[in-house]
């Protein structure tokens, strides 16, 4: 009887997804190996750290989003371009957007999160969240509309004091320079809550030098087309604006949260240690859709660093798991905080060490050159990076 070979459906392609993919292929399989199915509705991989790059043109879209089907190309990992529409528990069945299902022996959730926009008025309508490449492209619009206009001042007020909102705010501020006028906007008594004290002091500097106006506890009530209303300690100021910047939050898929799983208040999905779903060993969680602790009661922030310490035990686990082999509790390692802060900056801290402006930079580049996909593409951007300077050279001499 000829044994069929079983299926890994792999639910969003972004760090906790692809890499998760990447590992499930080259572990040793016996006969017949599982197919293996990466699911995402776009068709290409975003490394989203250096998404805040595109603003200030120091990278290009190719550089950091590289289709998927350049990334898988000598895998054996089947690319399905889809929105997840249900997923049947039952009858192991997921239905993606025309119709389409496809089943599954083992399913991983790396779906990733939402920017919620609906819990102020006129946020949805009257904001930009920054977590795409479609975002990207759509503040790239506005700010040139903004740039060939005749308003003198271009007023932009960031939403959310994370790493997100401050290194969205430096690159602005460097790309604007004095037509500027930036606000940060945070509803805590500081910026990068949580994040480690070298980093934040250096970010506050940061955005000191770049005059950008810093409002703690403060949060936003209303953002109407050309203004925002704002409430610090209960008395209301309204500001005009061109642009506003969302970037609080997280909200999880509506296919995920209609499955009615075990979550947290925060709609994360209560895991095992081994990152299997409670009460559903043939379900897999990671990134932003799993909830925050490891099997040592360790914190796990929502971050790319350990989304892609979860993908190796997670493509271990499901190898184990369809193989009789022992499964892995997941442990998190912190290994240090980057953030860029405005064109050719960054600081970092980490294992002792504390950098910050241009070698903080040339680090992170490094670093995070080191943890693109695959090879193939970490030399062509790091060719790239090479050759840039150099052309810019030759052709600055030729002129």
């Amino acid at each position: 009887m000829t044994q069929h070979p079983q299926q890994i459906c792999i639910l969003g392609g972004g760090f906790g997804g692809l890499y998760t993919a990447l590992r499930l292929s080259q572990l040793p399989w016996l006969a017949p190996a599982p197919t293996i199915t990466l699911v995402d509705q776009n068709d290409h991989f975003l490394f989203t750290p250096l998404l805040y790059e595109l603003v200030t043109g120091e990278l290009q879209t190719w550089e950091i989003a590289p289709p998927f089907a350049e990334l898988l190309v000598n895998t054996n990992i089947h690319f399905v371009q889809g929105k997840v529409e249900k997923i049947d528990l039952k009858q192991r069945l997921i239905t993606l957007d025309h119709n389409r299902s496809h089943s599954y022996d083992r399913l991983v959730l790396a779906l990733g999160g939402e920017t919620p926009q609906l819990q102020v008025p006129g946020a949805a309508e009257n904001t930009l969240p920054f977590r795409t490449v479609a975002d990207a492209q759509q503040l790239e619009q506005r700010l040139r509309k903004l740039e060939h206009s005749d308003t003198d001042r271009i007023r932009i007020a960031v939403v959310g004091g994370g790493p997100s909102g401050v290194e969205l705010a430096c690159k602005l501020a460097d790309r604007l320079g004095d037509r500027g006028r930036l606000r940060l906007i945070e509803r805590g008594d500081q910026i990068l809550k949580g994040a480690d004290t070298y980093n934040r002091e250096i970010a506050q500097r940061a955005l000191e030098d770049r005059q950008v106006w810093l409002d703690l506890n403060t949060q936003v009530t209303k953002v109407e087309p050309q203004h925002i209303v704002l409430d610090y300690k209960h008395q209301m100021d309204t500001i005009p604006t061109e642009l506003v910047l969302w970037t609080v939050g997280t909200a999880i898929a509506s296919s995920i949260q209609e499955l009615g799983l075990s979550q947290t208040e925060q709609g994360r999905l209560h895991t095992e240690p081994t990152l299997q779903l409670i009460d559903h060993p043939d379900l897999f969680a990671l990134g932003d859709l799993a909830d925050g602790r490891d099997a040592s009661g360790e914190t796990v922030p929502g971050t790319a660093q350990a989304a892609l310490q979860q993908a190796d035990y997670v493509a271990w686990n499901v190898w184990a798991s369809l193989g009789d082999r022992a499964q892995l509790p997941f442990r998190y390692t912190h290994l240090g905080e980057m953030l860029t802060l405005g064109k050719d900056t960054a600081v970092l801290a980490g294992f002792g060490v504390e950098l910050d402006g241009p070698l903080a930079y040339l680090a992170r580049r490094l670093i995070y050159l080191y943890r693109m996909p695959t090879f193939e593409h970490q030399l062509k951007v790091g060719l790239n990076w090479v050759l840039k300077p150099v052309a810019s050279l030759l052709s600055t001499r030729i002129l």
